[in-house]
């Protein structure tokens, strides 16, 4: 149960952060910072179990916020009366949400005067759901951004505050985009909350046309299918790097071992069956695709260390026409 509110000075705008994932932190970070704005709680996930050991750790958000001091609340379910009685006790003027990780029921909507705000990675609506980053690079495409909205009942349908846009390099994995996001997102929050306090600012509808859903991803989208073309897998290794990771199966010893792939580049070949190793060397492993292949640079074997493939090859012999994920 949280402390009764504390007196805000006069004009600061009482907020409520809700986040859980890294990519809200430099937001709250922001917000901390933001001499018009007096964050009186963050509300994230609660702990989960991870590693080998299975403890219970901190939401990334809620390290975040004890490091600045700031009482934390960790509901199961944001529509729990308990925890709405408990939000409307710190009388929030307004909530910001970025990457939260559950829907808020209308009647959270309705207790902040100035209504809740969202960030979200995408040019929205392109990319609505749980996985824009990811979904922006395995769709190829070349611009991506931040979108500021106010939340409505839907799934990222609300109308639009503010956006701004960045390129998609051709290098960039889901890691690097989403850390360039996040400091535009960071950026475009504090810019974009004063005129928004001041009614200067009028929210406008999603474009109807242009909406995808990104869903959220699991462990096995990372599997490389070798039938599909090298561009593809490409894509897919840089979408998932660091998770869910892109990888495939190493015959070894009459059983399959993991192999992740970190790093590939596209490169042309004509001939050989998808999945089949054409060459490997200290320029990496080539791996015929549906269409070119994939020349392999980075790679990890199950219970290994992330090694580049000269280094790979030394420890693990790899003649070409192995085959890679074995029925």
């Amino acid at each position: 149960m949280p402390s009764p509110p504390a007196p805000t000075p006069p004009g600061r705008t009482r907020v409520v952060f809700f986040g859980t994932a890294p990519l809200g932190i430099p937001c709250l970070e922001a917000l901390v910072r933001e001499p018009a704005c007096a964050v009186v709680a963050v509300v994230t996930q609660p702990d989960r179990p991870r590693g080998r050991d299975l403890r219970l750790q901190p939401t990334p958000v809620k390290a975040a916020a004890q490091a600045l001091g700031l009482p934390v609340l960790q509901p199961t379910r944001c529509r729990d009366a308990t925890f709405l009685d408990q939000l409307r006790q710190l009388g929030p003027d307004l909530i910001v949400v970025v990457a939260y990780g559950q829907l808020l029921p209308p009647a959270l909507l309705a207790i902040p005067p100035h209504g809740c705000l969202n960030l979200h990675a995408s040019l929205l609506p392109r990319h609505r759901g749980a996985a824009p980053i990811q979904w922006a690079l395995l769709e190829g495409d070349t611009e991506t951004g931040v979108t500021l909205m106010k939340i409505d009942a839907g799934l990222d349908t609300g109308d639009i505050l503010a956006r701004v846009a960045t390129p998609i390099l051709p290098d960039d994995t889901a890691q690097t985009l989403h850390d360039r996001l996040a400091a535009l997102g960071a950026a475009l929050l504090v810019q974009t909350l004063p005129d928004y306090l001041a009614g200067r600012l009028a929210p406008r509808p999603q474009p109807p046309t242009g909406a995808t859903y990104a869903r959220k991803l699991t462990r096995e989208d990372g599997r490389l299918d070798w039938s599909r073309p090298a561009a593809e897998l490409e894509r897919r290794v840089r979408a998932f790097t660091p998770w869910p990771g892109a990888f495939t199966y190493l015959p070894e010893a009459g059983r399959r071992v993991l192999l992740k792939i970190w790093a590939a580049r596209v490169v042309p070949a004509a001939e050989g069956a998808p999945g089949t190793v054409l060459a490997a060397d200290a320029s990496g492993l080539v791996i015929r695709c549906g269409t070119d292949a994939l020349r392999v640079t980075e790679l990890q074997r199950e219970g290994g260390r992330r090694l580049r493939a000269a280094e790979f090859l030394a420890g693990h012999r790899l003649e070409p026409g192995t085959r890679l994920d074995p029925p």
